[in-house]
């Protein structure tokens, strides 16, 4: 649910008018927009491995605080966070060949991921949305997507699946979710989109969609709706 503290110095005038913008856009709900990675499954030890390897490859200091900005960002952007924080400089053909061997040994890793790697009680949401008669999408920047979910084994409850390939500008730009909404045929407004990266409920609250925030306040507190995991949603809470 939205965190308490998102309200403090509201006077209540404006809290009712907040309650109502949430309310009224939940009326007309008709699809629901997932985030891959730390929605759907939790592949950001993978990631964190492939950017430790190629740093260290690289002579660069990369650490866990570091990749925590990573989160929800685009791989070309994490690059050039990792580059600039390192104060180096390298030409475009350098830049495209780390960016390319770091996604090899991300993909290298997830070799082994499986079913028994989707995030508790995610199918469940999925299964319940997809009875129900809601149109289901993932909108990831990452450009394994499609790979990951048929390791998952989950790609049959997607009406559509956009990724890193799908627009130029990623999160937090709308774009992606803009692009996913119109490929369901749906408008903005009839959206909700869950996500666990400030930079994914930044991109949500700009295309004017319902947003689920998974995660501490401090990340995605801005959020309509904000759960500490997965496994806390209530459907019935933000549905109705």
């Amino acid at each position: 649910m939205k965190p308490k503290n998102a309200l403090k110095g509201l006077d209540c005038r404006k809290i009712i008018y907040y309650r109502q913008g949430v309310n009224k856009k939940m009326k007309s709900l008709k699809g629901f927009i997932f985030d891959l990675d730390g929605v759907i499954t939790d592949t950001a030890e993978y990631h964190y491995l492939g950017w430790k390897r190629l740093a260290k490859e690289e002579q660069m200091e990369f650490d866990r605080k570091f990749n925590d900005k990573f989160r929800g960002v685009s791989r070309m952007r994490c690059l050039d966070m990792l580059l600039k924080e390192n104060n180096r400089e390298v030409t475009p053909q350098e830049r495209k060949e780390m960016a390319e061997r770091k996604n090899s040994y991300y993909r290298e890793y997830l070799k082994t991921i499986s079913k028994d790697n989707l995030l508790s009680g995610i199918e469940e949401i999925l299964k319940d949305l997809k009875q129900r008669g809601y149109k289901l999408a993932i909108a990831s920047a990452s450009k394994n997507t499609k790979i990951v979910l048929d390791k998952l084994d989950i790609r049959n409850y997607f009406d559509t699946v956009s990724d890193g390939y799908s627009v130029k500008n990623t999160k937090p730009a709308p774009d992606l979710f803009l692009h996913t909404a119109e490929k369901l045929n749906l408008k903005p407004k009839e959206c909700v989109v869950f996500e666990d990266a400030k930079a994914g409920i930044d991109a949500a609250i700009k295309a004017n969609m319902l947003s689920v925030g998974i995660g501490p306040t401090e990340r995605v507190g801005h959020a309509d709706f904000r759960y500490d995991q997965v496994s806390d949603i209530d459907l019935e809470e933000i549905i109705n």
